[in-house]
């Protein structure tokens, strides 16, 4: 992106409030504009197609849909609209997710509103974004990951549905609300549940429930 081009942002959050703090820092950028909002998928691919922003700013929790699925969308059907995952859930367990389904960055929601600003103007100029700790923790898993032996979930053998629906369950939403949330058949997300708990090693319902809920809030600490 040329330096005296603006960059027209679409930020996709399931929260107003996030989605009005982002739009305040922004304002104080003159190179930066606010083209759209949306707080679902499904929004969110009809507004893009419109707007067709540089840079669009992407939650992974969304109202409707996830914010993985979303970047896989957008990747494909709009290649020159270029995305950043910003999240509050574990950069070691979405970063990675975040850049194969074609974002070029991954930022924490606990980092600086400075740091934000520089992804975004990193991403629209085509670079990848991730902050040093991201990328150290990334090499550190990728070169020197060696088999857990505390107890600790595996999480990275899921794929990005079946960890979608394993953050869902920790939230206590229902299989029905969970096949409405992400656009599947109710069998559909049996299907996952079972493939969850083969994965992690899992034997009960109740254990998968009670193994999402706390997965749930040490991401959270």
């Amino acid at each position: 992106m040329k330096q005296d081009k603006v960059c027209r942002i679409f930020i996709v959050d399931d929260h107003p409030a996030v989605r009005q703090g982002v739009m305040a820092i922004v304002s104080h950028e003159p190179d930066m504009l606010i083209c759209g909002e949306a707080s679902g998928v499904p929004d969110a691919m009809q507004h893009i197609a419109t707007l067709m922003p540089d840079v669009a700013v992407i939650d992974i929790s969304l109202k409707i849909g996830n914010g993985i699925d979303l970047v896989k969308r957008v990747k494909a059907e709009y290649p020159s609209v270029r995305m950043l995952v910003w999240s509050m859930f574990p950069d070691t367990l979405y970063a990675a997710r975040a850049l194969r389904a074609g974002a070029l960055g991954y930022l924490n929601k606990s980092d600086s509103t400075e740091q934000l600003v520089e992804a975004i103007r990193m991403v629209a100029q085509g670079k990848i974004y991730l902050t040093e700790e991201t990328s150290a923790r990334l090499l550190q898993e990728k070169f020197n990951n060696p088999v857990r032996e505390d107890g600790a979930l595996s999480l990275d053998l899921l794929s990005d549905r079946e960890l979608e629906v394993f953050k869902l369950i920790g939230e206590g939403v229902s299989t029905q609300q969970i096949a409405e949330s992400i656009m599947l058949s109710i069998s559909t997300v049996e299907t996952y549940r079972q493939r969850i708990k083969a994965k992690l090693n899992i034997n009960s319902n109740t254990e998968l429930v009670r193994s999402a809920v706390q997965w749930l809030l040490e991401t959270s600490q």
